[in-house]
């Protein structure tokens, strides 16, 4: 599979203005779709960008940290909303939860003390706990969105206290590994891109160190490539199970706050952030490092996604974020939406058999039909897919009803009366409205 013509053109177009405009010395950008690079365009020389040359990922980092705090409660280890006292006993600020932290929603402030960690050797879990006091709560939990870095660092600081392993086992073992993303390190592997600041008026290149930031690593440490970075948006659109469920990369994908009031386009959920465009919504995440920036980006109904990577911080922040969504955008409304081939539908069996066909609600008609071995019921107000749990007891779990029972009711001689969905009575006479 493979871009149209125009749409790669487009793209290639992108990838030269943000190059050019933002002033940086290599800069990368692929279209991902199904854990593969559909297209991928380089500009700049140094180094000449290729899909397996390591950029640093600064803050998509905190993804891979928060799939492996989803791993591990679901994983009975913790609960999301365990106070931090419970893993980290003594810290001053041990009022706020697991899930406050994932969700950028605890109150804590940015950073951590001392030095810029970024440009920082690292110290260890132990000196970030000492760093801590009553005073980095900045706002109180829920308040507000507050973008925390130490939040991360504190999370990775009890990911190691429940495991006794270090941080970057965690991430090797758990996720990376599994999904095969040999190119993504905790320290550079070459080839690598160095990173820079550009003078803003010479246009001269100052290289960045690249330190290792110890215990704030869950931050931001990672280094990664666009092939490997394809792979993880395969995961986020798609989710291995031997990693995480569905249902739980689901759980991190919905919003936990809104971090503009106004508008309304960007979120937080329990990792990814959240970014409206039009009528669609995508998640991923931005990061930057001295001399770094990066952004990623994934539609997952379509499954097609954006990794975006520069070595130097003249294409900034938001400017990144920017090329990287109309990148996605652009695809998505130039390409044709995949069409599946029609198949015949397996005959349902059983209690299913007796569920499928016409029903109404008040003077509303919806369809029971097949799916595997689930049941969707379609309707005007309404569509929902349902498993069957046990005898005449089916659970929504996609939809409007999702996580609500369908009650099987039956007439005293045996015969199915009604469907009753959390007391939404369904009948088979369209004129019957009780």
């Amino acid at each position: 599979m493979s871009l149209l013509p125009e749409t790669a053109r487009r793209v290639d177009e992108i990838a030269a203005r943000a190059q050019s405009n933002g002033r940086v010395p290599s800069f990368a950008l692929a279209v991902l779709r199904d854990r593969a690079v559909l297209h991928f365009a380089g500009a700049g020389e140094q180094p000449r960008p290729d899909p397996k040359t390591q950029y640093r990922l600064g803050s998509i980092t905190k993804t891979i940290t928060a799939t492996l705090v989803m791993q591990l409660r679901d994983e009975g280890f913790f609960a999301l909303d365990d106070l931090l006292y419970r893993h980290l006993p003594g810290t001053p600020i041990g009022g706020i939860t697991l899930r406050q932290l994932l969700g950028h929603v605890s109150g804590l402030q940015r950073e951590p003390d001392g030095p810029w960690w970024e440009r920082s050797a690292g110290g260890d879990v132990d000196q970030l706990l000492a760093g801590l006091t009553y005073e980095k709560l900045a706002g109180a939990p829920f308040r507000r969105h507050r973008y925390s870095n130490l939040a991360y660092g504190l999370l990775g600081a009890v990911l190691a206290r429940v495991t006794g392993q270090s941080w970057a086992e965690l991430a090797a073992k758990r996720v990376l590994d599994p999904l095969g993303m040999k190119r993504t390190t905790y320290a550079p592997v070459e080839p690598y891109a160095r990173g820079y600041v550009v003078h803003a008026l010479g246009g001269t290149l100052h290289e960045e160190p690249r330190p290792d930031t110890g215990a704030m690593a869950p931050a931001g440490q990672l280094w990664s490539t666009v092939t490997d970075m394809a792979k993880w948006a395969g995961f986020l659109a798609d989710p291995a199970p031997a990693v995480l469920a569905r249902e739980t990369v689901d759980e991190m994908c919905a919003p936990v706050v809104i971090s503009d009031l106004e508008s309304w386009t960007a979120g937080h959920g329990l990792g990814p952030q959240l970014f409206r465009v039009g009528e669609r919504v995508y998640v991923g995440h931005g990061g930057s490092m001295p001399g770094y920036v990066a952004h990623l980006v994934v539609h997952r109904r379509s499954r097609y996604g954006v990794i975006a990577f520069a070595n130097a911080y003249g294409l900034a922040g938001d400017h990144i974020r920017e090329v990287s969504l109309r990148t996605l955008t652009t695809v998505l409304d130039a390409e044709p939406a995949p069409v599946s081939p029609w198949r015949p539908p397996v005959a349902p069996a059983g209690e299913a058999a007796e569920l499928c066909g016409r029903w109404w609600w008040m003077g509303s008609e919806y369809e029971v039909v097949p799916d595997g071995d689930a049941l969707v019921m379609t309707g005007p107000y309404h569509r929902t897919r349902f498993v069957r749990e046990a005898p005449d007891r089916w659970r929504g779990v996609e939809g409007n009803n999702e996580g609500e029972f369908l009650r099987v009711v039956r007439a005293p001689d045996g015969p199915v009366d009604a469907l009753d969905i959390a007391t939404f009575v369904y009948r088979r006479d369209p004129a019957h409205l009780a």
